[in-house]
């Protein structure tokens, strides 16, 4: 299984970062694993690492966040500019099946949706299918 040179968490559930960070590392499937709590944090962790070593490839993403929400981060995301932007994968993984935000979601410019929790088997698809 190829890896992942470097993955962004976004979600505000600490005991959700905490398991999807375990998952990563016991699957090994990605180099370098930044977390944050709200879309703000995310901005700032691409700010920092982009352009570099560790600008995410993929991005896993939560919609209902304090602070800076998932669609704000999108919103946001889609006003910056750097050369890696386009081979950046978004993800949003969430809980929330409302309806309103499934409709939001498949309008914005993203890969997919996935309902939490992460399991082995959907982050070994994404790698399958993004990162082969």
């Amino acid at each position: 299984m190829n890896k992942i040179a470097c993955t962004l968490l976004v979600d505000d559930d600490d005991t959700a970062n905490y398991l999807n960070q375990m998952l990563f590392k016991r699957l090994a499937v990605t180099d370098n694993l930044l977390v944050a709590h709200n879309g703000l944090e995310a901005l700032s962790l691409i700010h920092k690492n982009c352009p570099g070593n560790c600008c995410p490839t993929l991005i896993l993403l939560d919609i209902n966040m304090p602070v800076m929400d998932g669609f704000e981060f999108l919103e946001a995301y889609e006003q910056l500019s750097f050369e890696q932007k386009q081979s950046i994968i978004i993800i949003v993984l969430t809980t929330s099946l409302n309806p309103l935000d499934v409709e939001k979601v498949q309008q914005a410019n993203i890969a997919g949706l996935i309902n939490k929790p992460l399991s082995k088997t959907t982050l070994e698809a994404i790698v399958a299918q993004h990162f082969n």
